[in-house]
């Protein structure tokens, strides 16, 4: 077999293959395209955007782990104007889909983003609801499955792009929140976003980042993600957007067979800048060996 399908339809946007970059890890591609050829990823998914400039948290602010890294950045971004004005037009030189991650600190904020970026060029919105909701005192929007579909309900009314919304690992259980999500419109989900984790300087006598907590990610909270995936592709009928940890094609190759469409490399990308690029050949070379034609038969194939 020398030829094999490796294109996925995810909320009816045509994928060339099912790999993209984990939010926040990757930028936009700039700082990453001259190691890594963006025209081989079916998306490039980006930093957060916000409507307005977000200076993020007080450094220190990242630290490795065992496994992984903690990271407490905050959300750091130029807003939606420098975004439409700098980063839109560097993607479009490119042949991939673009997803933007849109960010907020309330769904007024959510929506102010998704309204501002409704006419680019871009493909999808990717709704990271892990955002502090800091007019219900700081709890976070993606926590609650009441909030979840209230915010994901409005935002849908609006957009004119699909919308793919952020799960946290963060509850008790996941299928509850993405069940709010789907009832709320949601044309697809991504998860999971990081594990709330702590580190402290035994040295030092204090905490490794300013803000004593951060978001654990890394090969350490794949067995998790698979798991809550599996959980999520078979409780919703909309299709889901995996990460967690992912290294290489086998990596990738549990989430499909765990029951997504799509998978995004995230931490990885700061350890080895084109492993999505050795990814999609991984998965390639796997269909020819195996002599499947059509990565589609491999989604959600375990039961």
């Amino acid at each position: 077999m020398d030829k094999v399908n490796l294109g996925v339809d995810f909320a009816g946007v045509k994928m060339k293959n099912p790999i993209t970059v984990a939010s926040g890890t990757f930028g936009s591609g700039m700082e990453y395209s001259e190691y890594t050829d963006l025209n081989l990823l079916g998306a490039v998914t980006t930093k957060g955007v916000s409507r307005v400039p977000w200076e993020g948290n007080p450094t220190p602010r990242v630290t490795e782990t065992y496994g992984g890294m903690l990271n407490a950045i905050g959300l750091q971004n130029p807003g939606t104007d420098i975004f439409k004005e700098r980063d839109i037009p560097f993607l479009q030189q490119f042949d991939t889909n673009i997803i933007v991650n849109v960010c907020g600190h309330s769904k007024e904020e959510y929506l102010e983003a998704v309204e501002a970026l409704n006419d680019e060029p871009v493909d999808m919105f990717e709704i990271n609801i892990s955002c502090p909701n800091v007019k219900e005192g700081g709890i976070t929007f993606g926590t609650v499955p009441e909030k979840i579909f209230e915010v994901t309900e409005s935002i849908k009314k609006i957009s004119k792009k699909p919308i793919i919304m952020k799960l946290t690992p963060n509850v008790t259980d996941i299928k509850e929140t993405a069940k709010a999500a789907e009832a709320g419109g949601a044309d697809a989900l991504s998860l999971i976003n990081t594990l709330t984790g702590m580190k402290i300087d035994v040295d030092r006598r204090k905490f490794a980042l300013a803000n004593k907590t951060g978001g654990l990610s890394g090969p350490a909270i794949m067995p998790v993600a698979v798991r809550m995936v599996y959980e999520v592709s078979h409780t919703v009928n909309i299709p889901v957007l995996g990460m967690g940890g992912v290294r290489n094609y086998r990596d990738a190759l549990e989430f499909i067979m765990a029951g997504a469409t799509m998978v995004a490399v995230g931490t990885y990308n700061f350890i080895k800048q084109d492993a999505t690029c050795d990814i999609v050949k991984g998965l390639e070379e796997y269909l020819i060996k195996n002599n499947i034609s059509d990565i589609n038969e491999l989604i959600g194939c375990v039961d």
